[in-house]
C-alpha cells in the first residue's frame, strides 16, 4: 500500500477532491491522509466519507513550538511550515508504512505513480524529490528553488532529511525570497549534495508536468500534472496561472481536469457546501457548470 499525505483548507476542497479522484482511478492500493487546515474542511470531508481517506486535524500535529510560529505566519506560510511535519505523523500512525509521499492538493494523477517509486527503489536511496524542470522562458529557480515541493517521498530511512527540513521550516518559512530561502522550497536546493547518500532526484522529468514546463515536454508522458495557480472564480469559471499553455495540453489535460472538478463540485453540493471563489481572476478559460 502506498501512503500519500496532503493538506488543505476549505478553499481548496474542489482540488483536494480531484486529487482523491485521480488516486482512486490510478493509484491501486493506497491511503490518502488529509490534514484539514480548518474545521469546515474537516466537517465537509467527514460528510463525504471518501474511500481510502484518513482525516487528520491540526490538533493532531500542532506542538507548542508550531503554535508559537503560527502567530507570525500567513495561512499559506503555515501550510508550508507543516509540510515537512505531516509525513512523520503518518509514519507514527501507520508504523507498517514503507514510505510516505507528500503531494500538493492541486496535483492530479494521469497514470499510476508506481514508476516514480520504482525509480526511487532502483536508486537505493530514501528520499525522492522532483525538479521544477522549468522551460527556459519561465526559469525561477534562483528565487523559487530548483526543486518543487509537489511530490516528496520519504521512506522510513529518510527521517534525518525530513527532520532537518522540519527544523528549518520552523525557524523560517515565509512567502518571500530572503538570504537564499523561499518558503519551504529552496531548502531542497542543496539536498542532492547535503544528503547525497539519501536523496534521489527524479530523472524522468517529463513525468511531473506543470504550467512552468508545459512548453518543454509533451503532455503524453506526464504521470501527474500540477495545476499550480488554478483557482475557481465567480460564475463557475477558472483562473489559470500566467503561463502559455499548448492547445494539446488544454484539450487532453486541462479539459479532463475540468470534468473532474465538475464532479467535485457536484459532490460538494450534495453535502450542502458551496465552494469559495475568487471574486475575479485572470486567464479565464471556460466555465465549470453544475
Amino acid at each position: 500500500m502506498e501512503h500519500f499525505v496532503t493538506l488543505f483548507d476549505s478553499w481548496f476542497l474542489p482540488q483536494g477532491l480531484a486529487l482523491h479522484d485521480s488516486l482512486e482511478q490510478h493509484a491501486g492500493e493506497y491511503r490518502l491522509w488529509i490534514l484539514c487546515m480548518d474545521d469546515e474542511a474537516q466537517q465537509v470531508l467527514r460528510r463525504l466519507e471518501l474511500p481510502n481517506v484518513q482525516l487528520l486535524s491540526l490538533s493532531d500535529v500542532e506542538t507548542p513550538e508550531l503554535l508559537r510560529v503560527k502567530l507570525g505566519r500567513t495561512r499559506a506560510e503555515y501550510c508550508w511550515t507543516l509540510t515537512p511535519v505531516v509525513p512523520r505523523l503518518v509514519f507514527d500512525r501507520a508504523p507498517d508504512a514503507r514510505r510516505v509521499t507528500y503531494v500538493d492538493a492541486d496535483v492530479w494523477f494521469r497514470k499510476n505513480p508506481a514508476p516514480l517509486f520504482q525509480e526511487l527503489d532502483a536508486s537505493g536511496k530514501q528520499v525522492l524529490i522532483t525538479d521544477h524542470a522549468y522551460a527556459p522562458e519561465n526559469d525561477k529557480s534562483a528565487t523559487n528553488g530548483q526543486y518543487c515541493v509537489q511530490f516528496v517521498t520519504f521512506t522510513q530511512g529518510g527521517e534525518v532529511v525530513r527532520k532537518w527540513w522540519e527544523e528549518r521550516c520552523i525557524e523560517w518559512c515565509f512567502a518571500r525570497y530572503e538570504n537564499g530561502k523561499f518558503g519551504d522550497q529552496k531548502y531542497l536546493d542543496d539536498w542532492p549534495s547535503r544528503f547525497a547518500d539519501q536523496v534521489h532526484v527524479l530523472q524522468h522529468q517529463e513525468w511531473a508536468l506543470a504550467p512552468w514546463n508545459a512548453t518543454r515536454f509533451p503532455y503524453g508522458g506526464a504521470v501527474m500534472y500540477h495545476f499550480q495557480g488554478l483557482r475557481l472564480t465567480e460564475r463557475r469559471k477558472v483562473s489559470l496561472a500566467d503561463y502559455p499553455l499548448p492547445p494539446a495540453l488544454i484539450r487532453y489535460v486541462y479539459e479532463p481536469y475540468m470534468t473532474c472538478l465538475r464532479g467535485a463540485l457536484a459532490a460538494l453540493s450534495r453535502v450542502d457546501f458551496e465552494p469559495r471563489v475568487l471574486q475575479r481572476g485572470r486567464g479565464l478559460l471556460w466555465g465549470i457548470k453544475r
